[in-house]
């Protein structure tokens, strides 16, 4: 078995971003040159997300709105844990959008169904991010 390790960096210009890495993610799996196995993909930051879905902008609009009513930013003082920081929100919206994925490889290849390609969502931006990409298998 052969294991690969690397991590991506961000920094994006907004508080909230959606950047579609499935390109970036598949380059790790060619330098990789492994076959058949699996592929992790995390947010090494507790304020961003990785996940898979569809690339669509009205889709990514809708996320951000959606988020937007179950964890709203403002105003900083509904929650508890902005004392410290102002970004109890960005938590929520991480947890609700998950912390990885993983996708099994085939051929060499991400084994993705129709439409799926691999997002970094970001909570709680304008500073440098990280995101972890492992790879196992032969």
């Amino acid at each position: 078995m052969v294991s690969y390790r690397k991590e991506l960096w961000f920094s994006t210009s907004n508080r909230r971003e959606f950047i579609n890495i499935t390109s970036e993610v598949e380059s790790c799996l060619r330098e990789s040159g492994i076959q058949e196995g699996l592929l992790l993909c995390n947010a090494m930051h507790i304020t961003s997300s990785v996940f898979i879905n569809d690339n669509e902008s009205g889709l990514h609009q809708d996320f951000d709105l959606w988020l937007e009513k179950l964890a709203p930013e403002k105003p900083y003082s509904q929650y508890q844990h902005n004392g410290y920081e102002d970004n109890a929100d960005a938590h929520l919206k991480r947890t609700i959008m998950g912390r990885e994925v993983v996708v099994a490889i085939t051929k060499g290849k991400l084994d993705f169904g129709p439409w799926e390609q691999i997002f970094y969502g970001e909570f709680d931006g304008k500073r440098e991010k990280r995101v972890l990409v492992k790879i196992i298998g032969e």
